[in-house]
């Protein structure tokens, strides 16, 4: 059977066809939650295709040659095109508040609460969106591509590989965040409340062992 010819599933492939095109980093710079609804809002026409600071100039250039829509200069208001970036955690000033954990969308970011946390450089995307959230501000990002930048720091494999731990990373966290019951999660070791505990704790252990000095 062929599939429906309707301009919802016209919509649907566009956006398919788009999502695919992108570099998959899930970094939000294009103003969206991820690269998924980025590509659909542009197949719908709520969205230009010039938002996608990783994909930079060629990226623009694949995007219009799949929508028709005329090549456009990046926007400056959603950020600029540069090398490849890998983020990197301070060991000497790592709390184990876990917060980066959380908010890696490649599970790039190993630990445990109150251990030390490490990045697996191969899975990281460089999308930042670990560098809020950390109190202690102990990521850094350094650049891995040298000149190279949007596309041509990127590729085809590593975009694959990032969309996939993406899909996996939402399968993992839907649970907790959409019980099947509907009810709330309980509070408890992950509530709000516990998290700032946790991390003023932390906090204080830091800095009682910077006044000690190293051993």
């Amino acid at each position: 059977m062929q599939a429906a010819d309707t301009p919802a599933a016209r919509t649907a492939e566009l956006a398919a066809r788009i999502d695919a095109a992108l570099p998959q980093t899930q970094c939000t710079r294009c103003g969206y939650p991820d690269c998924a609804a980025y590509a659909q809002a542009i197949a719908q026409g709520s969205a230009a295709i010039n938002q996608c600071p990783p994909g930079g100039a060629e990226g623009i250039a694949r995007l219009s040659a799949i929508t028709g829509m005329p090549p456009l200069p990046l926007s400056a208001a959603h950020g600029t095109q540069g090398p490849r970036a890998v983020a990197f955690i301070d060991e000497a000033w790592c709390i184990g508040c876990t917060l980066c954990i959380k908010a890696c969308p490649t599970d790039a970011i190993v630990g445990a609460n109150k251990l030390l946390h490490s990045v697996i450089e191969s899975c990281c995307t460089g999308c930042e969106l670990c560098l809020p959230v950390c109190p202690v501000d102990c990521i850094l990002l350094e650049p891995v591509s040298g000149a190279a930048t949007g596309w041509a720091a990127w590729s085809a494999p590593l975009a694959q590989q990032a969309r996939q731990r993406y899909r996996q990373h939402r399968e993992r966290v839907a649970p907790a965040a959409d019980p099947a019951d509907g009810s709330s999660p309980p509070a408890g070791a992950d509530s709000p409340a516990a998290r700032k505990a946790a991390i003023a704790a932390a906090l204080e252990r830091a800095r009682r062992q910077s006044e000690r000095g190293p051993r």
